[in-house]
């Protein structure tokens, strides 16, 4: 009897014995989900800071790209200017040369505030020009037709510079014939234009509204309060310190009966502060008037 070899059956491989699920340590899932986390809120914070240090300069400046008027709104002539070439041969900054109706006057340098534009300060740009002053009003990078930068402090100081060479070098203005005019956050830029060209001496300094230091303020807003402030704020304006060497005679303009500012008692000599009611032109032109007459009569 023939004999066969008996086959190995191989079993089924649902028989196979099944190992054992590898787990995974609940602790470190929990532990990876608390660094996924932390991670982003850290990302999403230093996003938050670097958002506030590129933004924050709109806490305290408010430009306007539209020119809503001219000067012939206030029966001037004017003719618009464009100075500061950059690197690609345009210039970056707009402005209106407005000239006396006299034969030797004294110019003007505005530098307007932080809200707005040039146009804002026509009326008083008309109120200079009657006291046959030429005029130059411009405005800084960021307003009016001005190049497309974002204004910040050190750009528009650096505009304000511009705008006195333009005068100096392109209208031939003697340094000893010009007057600074600026309004609120402008003071700082007037001061540093005088501290930093200590070989002009400016006729004199009209502060209009002077308005600086603005660090405590801009602190106080709720959009600074998730920040580190005094790291990321660079626009400050400074003013009290600046003011301590005061580089010309100055005249203060406060538009109201308040008792000046803590500032203001504390500026040298020559100075001399003019308290009047918001809109009350004629006493601003007569006090400007008399001030400029005082320091430097018209020769």
């Amino acid at each position: 009897m023939s004999s066969h070899p008996q086959s190995r059956r191989t079993p089924p491989a649902s028989r196979r014995p099944a190992s054992a699920p590898e787990l995974v340590d609940p602790s470190f899932l929990l532990k990876a989900l608390g660094g996924v986390f932390a991670t982003a809120l850290i990302l999403a914070y230093l996003t938050l800071c670097i958002v506030y240090a590129r933004g924050g300069w709109q806490l305290v400046l408010n430009p306007s790209r539209t020119l809503a008027t001219t000067p012939a709104s206030q029966g001037l002539s004017f003719e618009e200017v464009h100075f500061s070439v950059d690197s690609t041969g345009e210039p970056q900054l707009d402005g209106w040369w407005i000239p006396a109706d006299t034969s030797k006057p004294r110019t003007v340098l505005m530098l307007h505030g932080a809200t707005g534009n040039m146009a804002d300060a026509l009326p008083t740009a008309a109120i200079l020009h009657a006291l046959h002053l030429n005029v130059l009003l411009f405005d800084y990078r960021g307003y009016g037709r001005s190049g497309p930068q974002h204004p910040t402090e050190a750009a528009m100081k650096q505009d304000a510079h511009s705008a006195l060479a333009y005068l100096l070098k392109a209208r031939g203005i003697h340094p000893s014939d010009l007057v600074i005019y600026s309004h609120d956050l402008a003071a700082s830029i007037a001061l540093d234009l005088c501290s930093t060209t200590p070989q002009i001496e400016f006729r004199a300094l009209l502060l209009d509204a002077p308005d600086g230091d603005t660090l405590a303020r801009v602190a106080h807003d709720p959009r600074s309060h998730a920040v580190p402030t005094s790291l990321l704020f660079h626009d400050r304006f400074p003013l009290a310190a600046p003011l301590a060497s005061l580089p010309a005679p100055a005249l203060f303009i406060f538009h109201s009966n308040i008792p000046p500012p803590a500032f203001y008692r504390n500026t040298p000599n020559p100075k001399m502060a003019l308290s009047i009611q918001p809109g009350d032109t004629a006493s601003l032109t007569a006090g400007i008037q008399r001030f400029l007459e005082d320091n430097h009569p018209q020769q």
